[in-house]
C-alpha cells in the first residue's frame, strides 16, 4: 500500500497505447464496439427456460472480438466520433459533462455529487444539480482507464483502475488516502462491508483489503481474470470469474464455500435475492443458483452472451443480452415474461425505478421500458454506445456514454435507485444513501456495496418521494 497525491485541476488527455495487451484488456472487459448486423437468435427456446444440464459450449470468438476492439481503439485515436446526443420525446437532458475519453464506468450519486470514472484515466466528482466539475483524480498512465464503478462509504470513494490499483480517495477533496496494488488491471467494482473492501482483479484474484489502511486481509485465487464485481450477503462473497465459475467465498477468511460451473466466462456480477444467486454467463444463459449450496435452480437461455448483470425486482429478474434484447424473467421459474429489442448489444445492466426499467444499448441509446409490460416509454440518444449502467436519483437518470460524456436526463418518474442488483422497498429506518446493517446500501458501516459496471451490479435501494 502506498500513498500518493495526484489530484489535478487541469483537464488531461488520455494517452492511448494501441498494443496487444490493451486490446486484450478491452476484450475481457467487453469494452468493444461489436459488429452491426450480426445474425442472432432472439428466443431460441420459446419461453427461454431450460432445465439443468451440462453447460453449453462457448463459441470461439475471442480473437475476432479482440481485433474488433483494436479497430475501435484505432478509430478513437484517429478522432472518429459520432454526432452529439439528441433525444426523442418523453425525456429531457438536464446537462452533460464531457471527459477526455469514453465513459464506461457506471455513476454513483451520493450527497448531491456524481462520481464516475473515465477512459482518460480520471475519477470525476460532478455536481448532480448543475453538472459542474468539483474535482478529478488522475490515476497512473498511460493505461489507467477507470472503468470500475466507484463506491462511496463514509466520505471515501473506492474505485479500481487499469493501472492495477485499487484507490481510496477523499470524497470531498479528491485527495488520495491510499492505494493497493494488484498484479493486473482492475475492471471489477469494489464492495465495502464491515470495514473491508472486496474487489476482483485481472490477476485472477479476489481481494479483501482493509478500508481504513489499504492493507491486504486475504486473497482468493481463481483460474482466470475477474471482471465481475463481488456481492457480499450474510458473510459470504459471491463473484464470477472468467474461468467459467461463480464462487461463494467466506468474507472473513477467504475460504471457498462452493463454486458453480457454467459454459463460459462470467463477467456478469451476481445479484442475491430470496436465497438465490442470479448471474449471467457468456454461454448465453442467465442462471439462478441456490445461495447456500451452489446448486442450479434454473437457467434461461438468450440468443447470445450475457455480459449484463441482473437486477431482481418484485419477483422479476431483468437482464440484457448481446442478442440485442432486454429480458424480464420470472425469478422463481426462469420463464420469460417479456423481451424488449434494441438495435445492438445490451451490455449495460438495468436499473428499475417507479415501475420503469432503464438500460443502455450499444445502439447509442438509453431506454426507459415499462417493467410490467416491456413497452418502450422513451429513448435518449447519445453520440456513441452506452456500456454504462444507469443510476436514478430524484427522478433524474445518470449514465455514461462512449461519446466521452456523463449525462443527466429527466426520467419523468418519481423515486430513486442508487445501485444495481436486488430491489427491496426501504424500511422506515432507511435513509437516502443507507439501509439497515444487514442489507447492502450506501453510507452505512457494516453493509455497503458498489454500483456495477459491465456488469455493474450489486444491491439496489429506492426511496419514494
Amino acid at each position: 500500500m502506498y500513498l500518493k497525491n495526484r489530484i489535478s485541476t487541469e483537464p488531461r488527455l488520455a494517452i492511448i497505447v494501441a498494443n496487444e495487451d490493451l486490446w486484450s484488456i478491452d476484450w475481457n472487459v467487453g469494452a468493444m464496439r461489436p459488429p452491426h448486423g450480426r445474425s442472432r437468435t432472439t428466443d431460441p427456446t420459446g419461453d427461454g427456460a431450460t432445465t439443468p444440464s451440462s453447460p453449453a459450449t462457448v463459441r470461439g470468438t475471442t480473437r475476432r472480438r479482440m481485433l474488433l476492439t483494436a479497430g475501435a481503439g484505432i478509430a478513437s485515436i484517429a478522432g472518429v466520433r459520432s454526432t452529439q446526443a439528441t433525444q426523442t420525446t418523453g425525456c429531457d437532458e438536464r446537462w452533460h459533462f464531457e471527459t477526455g475519453e469514453h465513459v464506461h464506468s457506471s455513476p454513483t450519486v451520493v450527497d448531491g455529487t456524481v462520481f464516475v470514472g473515465s477512459g482518460d484515466n480520471n475519477l470525476y466528482a460532478v455536481d448532480a444539480e448543475t453538472g459542474d466539475e468539483q474535482w478529478h483524480f488522475e490515476t497512473d498512465g498511460p493505461v489507467g482507464h477507470v472503468r470500475s464503478s466507484p463506491t462511496v462509504v463514509d466520505g471515501t470513494v473506492f474505485v479500481g483502475s487499469y493501472d492495477d490499483n485499487l484507490y481510496a480517495v477523499d470524497a470531498e477533496t479528491g485527495d488520495e488516502q491510499w492505494h493497493f496494488e494488484t498484479g493486473a488491471s482492475i475492471s471489477s467494482s469494489p464492495t465495502v462491508v464491515d470495514g473491508t473492501v472486496f474487489v476482483g482483479s485481472s490477476d485472477h484474484n479476489l481481494y479483501a483489503v482493509d478500508a481504513e489502511t489499504g492493507d491486504e486481509q486475504w486473497h482468493f485465487e481463481t483460474g482466470a481474470r475477474i471482471l465481475s464485481s463481488p456481492m457480499v450477503v450474510g458473510g459470504t462473497v459471491f463473484v464470477g470469474s472468467n474461468d467459467n465459475h461463480l464462487y461463494a467465498v467466506e468474507a472473513e477468511t477467504g475460504n471457498e464455500q462452493w463454486h458453480f460451473e457454467t459454459g463460459g466466462d462470467i463477467p456478469s456480477s451476481p445479484t442475491v435475492a430470496e436465497e438465490t444467486v442470479f448471474v449471467g454467463s457468456m454461454d448465453n444463459n442467465l442462471y439462478a443458483v441456490d445461495v447456500a449450496t451452489g446448486d442450479e435452480q434454473w437457467r434461461f437461455e438468450t440468443g447470445d452472451e450475457v455480459f449484463s448483470s441482473p437486477t431482481v425486482v418484485d419477483g422479476t429478474a431483468f437482464v440484457g443480452s448481446e442478442d440485442y434484447n432486454l429480458y424480464a424473467v420470472d425469478a422463481k421459474t426462469g420463464e420469460k415474461r417479456w423481451r424488449f429489442e434494441t438495435s445492438d448489444h445490451v451490455v449495460s445492466s438495468p436499473t428499475v425505478a417507479d415501475s420503469t426499467v432503464f438500460v443502455g444499448s450499444l445502439d447509442n441509446h438509453l431506454y426507459a421500458v415499462g417493467a410490467a409490460t416491456g413497452d418502450e416509454q422513451w429513448r435518449f440518444r447519445t453520440g456513441d454506445p452506452v456500456f454504462s449502467s444507469p443510476t436514478v436519483v430524484d427522478g433524474t437518470v445518470f449514465v455514461g456514454s462512449w461519446d466521452n460524456n456523463l449525462y443527466a436526463v429527466e426520467t419523468g418518474v418519481a423515486g430513486s435507485r442508487v445501485c444495481h442488483g436486488q430491489y427491496t422497498t426501504p424500511s422506515a429506518d432507511d435513509s437516502m444513501w443507507g439501509v439497515a446493517d444487514e442489507v447492502p446500501g450506501f453510507g452505512v458501516p457494516g453493509a455497503l456495496t458498489a454500483l456495477g459496471g459491465v456488469a455493474y451490479l450489486l444491491n439496489r435501494r429506492r426511496t419514494d418521494e
